[in-house]
């Protein structure tokens, strides 16, 4: 067993490895040079670029379904911190810098979290699903992610009403685990997100249409065992798409999956392959 982080020795040293995070994040937003998105706006922009909608009650393994409730509050709480904002030519779209800390002083309850690779709660948990519903949008857009953080490689609920590869999510937590995408285009941005009784809906819109579509897709998807432990295989790709030919431009390969399942294997469908 390798030697153990300073993090890990005890949840004194995870407190403080947070601290020290939370700190350097803070500094960097005060002395970087990046210009941040702050503006909002009433209107909205006029071309819708992409939308997309998630399931604010998901079933996850074993996991308390109150944890899921008091998601949707979270969610209904930290959305209007984010609702509208627009992300000019230039600037940088920063989550944390917009939403702030999910307290419970501000209204936040006990949500799912995800920590060193294990299931857990804590206050305002759920921000995942806030930030895996944007990335998925900026993804079928010209927009250049710049900080995006993953779960460890790790598998952790069998499929349930899955709507989107599996593998395209983010991992983030306050505020030194964030995420942030760069407008590089010329034209300007915005952001709808708000929820309702089911679902936390998205737009992304602009001030004019943009002369591209994208198609994600996943590829050699398989489930594999190595030893005693299996793992989830994936290929996830970005096309690139020409509107006006409907020619494919560009194909790129965003991120390629090898991730450790720690659910029972008897929700592992299909065929493993041993390895």
């Amino acid at each position: 067993m390798g030697r153990k982080l300073f993090c890990e020795i005890s949840p004194l040293t995870y407190r403080i490895s947070v601290c020290k995070g939370i700190l350097l994040r803070k500094i960097q937003w005060i002395f970087n040079r990046k210009k941040y998105s702050r503006d909002f706006a009433v209107e909205l922009l006029p071309y819708i670029i992409y939308r997309h909608k998630s399931l604010i009650r998901r079933r996850l393994g074993n996991v308390d379904m109150d944890l899921q409730e008091n998601k949707s509050i979270n969610l209904s709480l930290s959305a209007p911190k984010v609702n509208r904002i627009l992300i000019k030519p230039g600037e940088v779209f920063s989550f944390w810098k917009l939403v702030g800390n999910c307290t419970a002083k501000k209204g936040y309850l006990n949500g799912l979290v995800i920590k060193s690779g294990n299931v857990s709660r804590g206050i305002g948990g759920g921000m995942c699903q806030f930030t895996n519903l944007i990335h998925w949008m900026v993804l079928h857009s010209p927009l250049t992610i710049i900080e995006h953080h993953h779960h460890n490689n790790i598998d952790l609920f069998p499929d349930h009403g899955r709507q989107i590869p599996f593998g395209t999510g983010t991992s983030i937590m306050y505020n030194y685990l964030d995420y942030q995408f760069i407008n590089n285009s010329k034209q300007t941005f915005q952001l709808i997100v708000y929820t309702n009784d089911e679902y936390l809906c998205g737009e992304l819109r602009s001030d004019r249409e943009i002369e591209v579509t994208y198609h994600i897709s996943e590829e050699n998807q398989h489930f594999s065992k190595v030893d005693k432990d299996y793992y989830r295989n994936n290929e996830i790709y970005r096309e690139t798409i020409d509107k006006n030919t409907g020619n494919v431009i560009n194909k790129e390969l965003i991120v390629m999956n090898h991730a450790k399942v720690v659910y029972d294997i008897k929700h592992i469908p299909g065929e493993v392959i041993q390895q």
